[in-house]
């Protein structure tokens, strides 16, 4: 078995860097998606309504 105490290995900061680049939150894919579907609700509703 491994030893249950972590030291860092030299590879841990590249990794750190890279998960820093490419990990973002998607607020703009969140906001976008939303609004696309309030958009075709209303549509719908609009449509329907004739």
């Amino acid at each position: 078995m491994k030893p249950m105490i972590w030291h860092p290995e030299p590879n841990d900061q590249k990794v750190n860097e890279y998960f820093d680049q490419v990990n973002r939150e998607p607020w703009l894919a969140f906001l976008v998606g939303g609004l696309a579907l309030l958009c075709s609700f209303t549509l719908l509703v609009l449509l329907g309504s004739f």
